[in-house]
């Protein structure tokens, strides 16, 4: 069985924290056998530890900023420029043959895509996120659960997490390890799984704010 997360954030998201160090030894205790780091507007970090790591263990993915809310790109082999509309966000992910993520979706305060602009992107959705470890309530997950079955669209878990103890509570489990070309099949197999991290990793995008703010001064 292979564990994977979709949705992390590493120390170079402006309210990240997860280290190369941590990450690594995410595969090597088997918390997870593969990871996507999806920094804010940037793909560097995640470059650079798939080179150390491996394509195997490591997808590059972005958490883009659109006009509309965010969407992640996986798979990408180069950074997507933040502000378009989520349509031609969409296309700039699939003209890299790479996957549209939708993280978080119809939530307001961590502004994911809402449910009228979602309704004319549905054909180019690829993965819909219906758990994510750092929902305080279900509300939306019932929501994002009836649309992507609803609209065939499959589904996943992620943790969106911004620091290490905020890792390997939520998260999709597959058959077979996967690639670009075969995600979206192995996760209509896949099981969700999600239970709720510890209470102060919800404090950690607020935190590692703070953290970078002081590194700039220093």
């Amino acid at each position: 069985m292979i564990r994977i997360d979709l949705h992390t954030h590493s120390e170079a998201s402006d309210d990240g924290g997860i280290t190369p160090e941590q990450y690594a030894k995410l595969l090597e205790n088997e918390t997870l056998d593969v990871i996507a780091i999806t920094d804010h507007d940037r793909i560097d970090f995640a470059v650079g530890l798939q080179k150390a790591l491996g394509a195997e263990y490591i997808i590059v993915g972005q958490e883009i900023t659109t006009c509309e809310g965010e969407i992640i790109g996986l798979y990408l082999k180069s950074k997507i420029e933040p502000g378009m509309s989520a349509r031609d966000t969409i296309d700039a992910i699939h003209a890299q043959k790479g996957l549209v993520y939708i993280p978080h979706p119809f939530e307001k305060m961590r502004k994911g895509i809402q449910a009228e602009v979602l309704q004319h992107l549905v054909d180019d959705v690829d993965i819909l996120e219906v758990l994510n470890g750092r929902a305080l309530t279900k509300k939306y997950s019932a929501e994002a659960y009836t649309w992507a079955t609803k609209h065939k669209v499959v589904a996943a878990a992620s943790s969106d997490a911004h620091g290490y103890k905020g890792v390997g509570k939520t998260y999709t489990t597959l058959q077979n390890r996967p690639s670009r070309e075969t995600l979206v099949s192995e996760l209509q197999n896949g099981t969700l799984a999600h239970s709720k991290p510890p209470f102060r990793t919800y404090f950690y995008p607020k935190i590692n704010r703070l953290k970078q703010k002081l590194k700039g001064i220093n």
